[in-house]
């Protein structure tokens, strides 16, 4: 005789008062894509957004119960999962709690490059003037240190900062012991092209726990047209140093990062198997940035914003097809937003944050003592465009800084969620504001989204990754997955264990 049960309407009965959360939604694809406030998503059938606004979403329905299970509806039985909404958000901002983490201090303007694409105004190798005095490093070792943040990284850079190696030897003493009288953790990175890198210089890395990131636009014939210097031999420099630089500090103690000029368009396969020839794991592949130097030669290195999508599509197919082969290979731009869609985690990475990562997520100390919101926005000073300078470290303290005019200006256009363009926008959860590109590219810090080549960009990368989550292939997802989460690679034709 057949067992029967009774229908569940006879357990649980019916919701009577359903009402929206906060959402956003956009067609993709044949199917409506609706995002909560914390991020989270669901594909649903088109007219889904129509018939929650008309009621007429049936409450019994497997529809009605993802839509309640990603916090898109709630009725009487929701206020448990209320609460783990309001964790899921605080999470993702959690980037915000602590202030500012990483603290950049431009020891000198001096470069023995002339890169075309160069963000910075660089100066001769044998213009000292432009080094960071020993006060000002003291100054902005105390700054740094004042953010109330438990954990800070400091990034020496230039110029060229190994031209400075002696200022670099002042600083990192310095501010691990200040750091460690503040009960501090701290971090140190320095940006190189490593072509001045001697062995000397790396082993005091090394015994300091200095990491080091360089540049590597792709193969010699690409890189040595990106960067010149004298002799031509800018790419053999940087790969003698990578090889030393692992050799002393440690493989994963090096890490690099490219630029993508007109020259690079057409050649991304060969960046990308540069990468692999040179055992790195990770790749970023990085648009050329509107600021400084870069502006001067936008007719030499520069490109409409669709050229790089179609550059960084074609990337992302060649990185997927050699994580099939069983090489692993992560593309970083692709990860960050991927951890914004698919976890519950936010991302430090400043150019995807809102409010917008300018002084709350990074402070640029120049060789100077300005201190500016940001790389770019000391970028645009370099050009005489001082609009992002927030004060001198030999006049400000922090409350000075984060209030002064040039702050509480930025501050005000820098949360996307009330920003006209993308307040409604379908992906403002996994985007950000960028006052300082829209300021240089348009003028205007608020930013027109129609004609922004930022919201281009971004609109477009994470429509192309949702179409990959849209598409669910076990494959794709396992790589993505194990970029994520540093699992192993998927099986070929399965997931991650």
């Amino acid at each position: 005789m057949a067992r029967s049960f009774y229908p569940i309407e006879n357990f649980a009965p019916a919701p009577q008062q359903v009402s929206l959360l906060p959402f956003r939604f956009t067609r993709f694809f044949g199917q409506e894509l609706l995002v909560n406030e914390a991020g989270e998503f669901i594909f649903a059938p088109e007219g889904t957004a129509y018939s929650l606004l008309e009621g007429a979403v049936d409450v019994r329905s497997l529809l009605y119960k993802d839509l309640k299970a990603k916090h898109i509806v709630y009725d009487e039985t929701s206020s448990a999962l209320l609460d783990v909404l309001a964790t899921k958000i605080r999470t993702k901002y959690d980037h915000l709690s602590g202030g500012t983490k990483l603290h950049i201090f431009v020891v000198t303007l001096r470069c023995e490059h002339s890169c075309h694409y160069c963000q910075v105004s660089r100066q001769t190798a044998s213009k000292g003037e432009f080094d960071m005095s020993r006060e000002t490093a003291d100054r902005s070792i105390s700054l740094m240190l004042d953010s109330p943040s438990p954990h800070v990284t400091l990034e020496l850079q230039g110029g060229e900062p190994l031209l400075a190696f002696d200022m670099i030897q002042y600083i990192v003493p310095k501010a691990k012991e200040q750091a460690r009288i503040r009960n501090k953790g701290l971090d140190i990175v320095v940006t190189t092209n490593l072509a001045c890198a001697t062995d000397e210089m790396l082993t005091y890395f090394r015994d300091e726990e200095v990491r080091i990131s360089t540049s590597l636009d792709g193969p010699a014939f690409l890189h040595n047209k990106n960067r010149p210097r004298p002799g031509n031999d800018s790419y053999e420099r940087a790969i003698d140093g990578i090889e030393r630089g692992r050799a002393i500090l440690g493989h994963s103690n090096v890490a690099a990062l490219m630029t993508t000029t007109a020259a690079s368009l057409d050649h991304v396969e060969e960046i990308i198997d540069e990468y692999v020839r040179r055992d790195f794991h990770t790749i970023f592949l990085r648009p050329i940035s509107p600021y400084g130097f870069a502006l001067k030669t936008k007719n030499r290195t520069g490109y409409e914003m669709e050229r790089f999508l179609e550059f960084y599509k074609q990337g992302l197919a060649h990185i997927l097809n050699i994580n099939r082969s069983g090489y692993r290979l992560a593309e970083i731009y692709s990860q960050i937003l991927l951890s914004k869609i698919l976890t519950p985690q936010g991302t430090g990475y400043v150019d995807l944050q809102s409010p917008a990562g300018g002084a709350w997520n990074v402070l640029v100390y120049n060789y100077n003592g300005d201190v500016f919101a940001s790389d770019e926005s000391r970028m645009l000073a370099e050009m005489q465009d001082w609009t992002f300078r927030l004060g001198n470290v030999h006049k400000d303290n922090r409350r000075s800084l984060f209030t002064s005019e040039a702050a509480l200006r930025m501050f005000e256009v820098s949360c996307n969620q009330s920003l006209a363009g993308c307040s409604d926008c379908a992906f403002q959860s996994y985007c950000g504001a960028d006052p300082i590109y829209h300021h240089a590219t348009q003028g205007d810090m608020y930013g027109h989204r129609p004609t922004s080549g930022f919201c281009t960009r971004n609109m477009e990368v994470i429509k192309h990754l949702f179409s990959f989550i849209q598409e669910d292939n076990p494959e794709t997802m396992g790589i993505f997955w194990s970029w994520l989460t540093g699992r192993p690679l998927p099986q070929k034709g399965g997931t991650c264990d």
